[in-house]
C-alpha cells in the first residue's frame, strides 16, 4: 500500500526538475473538468512561455465588490510543474479600483484563495469569491490597490488542480501577476505583494520562495500569509503531536490533486462510503462533498480500503517545504481560535521560517477562526504593505515570539469568524 500511495513529484514536490516537459496533462470529468464556458477552453496554439494575457471577459457583479472600476475575468498562461504537460492556461481575476490611478500605477496584490474543491465549478472566477473573500478583496480595493486573484491552475483550465502542492500554485500565482501587470501596464505599478489565506497561504509562501529563479521579472516587495498550512520537518520545532489531516474530505481532495503517483487510482483506495465522497469531489465542491458525508455517514473510518491515518502517512504531505530565507518581508496571521490549522502547527511554521533569518512578522489574533483570522488580519496587512511601499523594512519580531496553547473558544458576532 505504501509504495502505491508514495509520492513522486520529485524533491518533495519540489523545483529542481525542469517546469516544461513533453508529458501530456491528463484531463476528463474524472480530474473535475467541466463544461462552465467557452471562456475557459482554449483552442488555439498556446504561447511558449508563462504569464501571457490569453483573454478577458467582464465579471458579473458580486454584491461584496462594488469598488472595482474594471472587473475582469482572465485567462492567461502558465507553467504545469505537477504534470510536466508545459504551458497550460490558467483562470482567474482582475480589479483595478474605482478613480484615476496614482502617478505610476496603482500596486498590484495577488491573492491567494484557500481550499474549495478541485473541480472547475469551483473556480472563483466562475462562482464568485466566497463572501470572506470579496470582502477581503474589497478592502484592498478600497484602500488603493488592484488584485488580481487566480484559480489556480486546473480549476476553471484543463487537468487536475494540484492541490496544496505548493511550487506549482505558486507559478500560477506569479504568472497571474505577469499576466496582469503586462496586460495592463498603464494602470499597473511595479510594485506586487501577495497575500493568501489557508490553502492560499501555501501557495503565497510558494511564489515568494520560487520567484527568484521563476519569476525575477515579477517586482515583487513583500508577502502576507494567513491560517499557515505550510509545514517544515526540518524546522526546529517539532510538536508533540504531529498534525494529521484526518479528513476524507481533504484527503480525497490531495488524491485527486497530484499527491498519487501517476498511474495510481483513487477509485481503487475507496470503499463505497468514500466513493460517494469522491464522486462529490469531481463534480461539486467542499460544501457539497461535506454536505454528502454527513447525509451518508461517511467518516475517516469507513471511507478508505485501509485505516485513513495508514493512507495519511504513507506519503508526506504536499504542504512540507524548507526552511529557506526569502527574497522579501513576510507578515504571517493567526487566529488563536483556529480549530482547522491549530496554532501550534502554526507557531511551528513561524518558527522555521524564523529560523532561516527571514525578515518575519508574525500576528496572532484571540478570538478569531481559520475564517475570521483572514480579515481580522487586514488592518496588519495594509499596514505592512504600506510601510514596504515607503521603503521601510518592516522590524521582525522572531525575538520575542511565544508558544501558544491549544485553540481558544471563538469570539461571537465578528463576520465570518465561524
Amino acid at each position: 500500500m505504501k509504495s502505491a500511495i508514495a509520492f513522486v513529484i520529485v524533491a518533495a514536490l519540489g523545483i529542481s526538475q525542469a517546469d516544461a516537459g513533453s508529458a501530456t496533462l491528463p484531463v476528463g470529468p474524472q480530474w473535475g473538468d467541466q463544461d462552465l464556458s467557452p471562456f475557459y477552453r482554449w483552442t488555439e496554439a498556446l504561447p511558449s512561455g508563462p504569464g501571457v494575457m490569453l483573454r478577458e471577459e467582464a465579471l458579473p457583479a458580486q454584491p461584496e465588490i462594488t469598488k472595482a472600476a474594471l472587473a475582469r475575468r482572465i485567462l492567461y498562461s502558465s507553467t504545469d510543474l505537477r504534470w510536466h504537460a508545459g504551458i497550460v492556461p490558467v483562470s482567474g481575476t482582475l480589479y483595478l479600483p474605482a478613480g484615476e490611478p496614482p502617478a505610476g500605477g496603482w500596486p498590484l496584490v495577488a491573492w491567494a484563495h484557500g481550499t474549495l474543491g478541485v473541480a472547475d465549478s469551483c473556480a472563483p472566477s466562475w462562482t464568485g469569491h466566497k463572501p470572506r473573500d470579496a470582502t477581503y478583496i474589497e478592502r484592498w480595493l478600497e484602500s488603493g490597490f488592484a488584485v488580481v486573484a487566480t484559480d489556480y491552475q486546473g480549476l476553471g483550465g484543463p487537468g487536475p488542480h494540484p492541490y496544496l502542492i505548493w511550487a506549482a500554485e505558486g507559478r500560477s500565482v506569479l504568472d497571474a501577476v505577469r499576466a496582469a501587470r503586462a496586460a495592463h501596464a498603464d494602470k499597473l505599478a511595479p510594485k506586487v505583494f501577495i497575500s493568501g489565506q489557508s490553502q492560499g497561504s501555501g501557495a503565497a509562501l510558494g511564489a515568494t520562495t520560487v520567484a527568484p529563479s521563476y519569476a525575477p521579472d515579477v517586482p515583487l516587495l513583500a508577502t502576507v500569509a494567513t491560517g499557515l498550512v505550510s509545514s517544515f520537518p526540518d524546522g526546529p520545532y517539532k510538536p508533540a503531536e504531529p498534525f494529521k489531516i484526518g479528513s476524507p474530505i481533504y484527503l480525497t481532495l490531495m488524491m485527486l490533486g497530484g499527491s498519487l503517483p501517476d498511474g495510481a487510482s483513487v477509485d481503487k483506495l475507496v470503499t463505497e462510503k468514500g466513493g460517494l465522497v469522491l464522486h462529490a469531489a469531481r463534480k461539486s465542491c467542499t460544501g457539497e462533498m461535506r454536505a454528502i458525508a454527513q447525509k451518508d455517514g461517511v467518516t475517516a473510518d469507513n471511507a478508505y480500503v485501509e485505516p485513513l491515518t495508514k493512507i495519511e502517512a504513507s506519503f508526506p504531505p504536499p504542504t512540507d517545504m524548507k526552511p529557506v530565507r526569502l527574497p522579501v518581508p513576510v507578515l504571517l496571521g493567526t487566529g488563536l481560535a483556529d480549530s482547522v490549522l491549530p496554532p501550534l502547527r502554526q507557531y511551528a511554521a513561524v518558527v522555521a521560517l524564523c529560523s532561516a533569518g527571514n525578515d518575519a512578522v508574525w500576528k496572532t489574533y484571540p478570538g478569531m477562526t481559520h475564517n475570521g483570522g483572514v480579515n481580522a488580519a487586514f488592518p496588519d496587512a495594509l499596514a505592512f504593505f504600506r510601510e514596504v511601499l515607503a521603503g521601510r523594512k518592516p522590524a521582525s519580531n522572531c525575538a520575542g515570539i511565544a508558544q501558544p496553547g491549544a485553540p481558544t473558544e471563538p469570539t461571537k458576532g465578528i463576520p465570518f469568524n465561524d
